[in-house]
């Protein structure tokens, strides 16, 4: 019996490797990109590159139909032009953002003459959340809803 423990111990230990590395393995589906289509991509590219100050990055296709923005570590922001019309957007339907400062971003708003919205759905006045988030909401060139937030996570 006490040569047994051992091998128990020993096949204990093998099993459970082999679920920890098969669980590894197994990956959760990760966000790739997002996509816009929109009217007027030339405007769309500057709202999110001059106002939201989101970089760039190349895109393959090189037809002036598309922007391409990086929005995470491995996500991006694709716009595509050429819909035939500006689409209205529910503020449920939005992107969302965090910045390291709300008063520098609204800030860069006003300056901007861009307005801004709680949830509630007030003009220029900031949402601040139950977990201390404070929030706001614009839209962009196509009515697009994108919510700005200092959240820390």
């Amino acid at each position: 019996m006490k040569k047994l423990i051992p091998h128990c111990f020993m096949l204990t230990a093998v099993m459970i490797s082999a679920c920890v590395q098969a669980s590894a393995q197994k990956k959760s589906p990760v966000l790739n990109h997002i996509a816009h289509y929109v009217k007027d991509l030339e405007k769309c590219t500057a709202f999110y590159r001059d106002i939201l100050q989101i970089d760039t990055i190349p895109e393959p296709f090189h037809d002036g139909r598309h922007t391409w923005f990086k929005i995470g570590e491995h996500s991006q922001l694709h716009l595509i032009g050429g819909a035939k019309e500006v689409t209205t957007h529910d503020r449920n339907s939005h992107l969302c953002f965090s910045v390291p400062s709300m008063d520098a971003f609204i800030n860069g708003l006003q300056k901007n003459r861009i307005s801004f919205y709680s949830w509630a759905g007030e003009l220029n006045k900031v949402t601040n959340r139950v977990d201390g988030v404070k929030q706001v909401y614009i839209t962009d060139p196509e009515g697009y809803w994108v919510e700005i937030n200092d959240d820390r996570y």
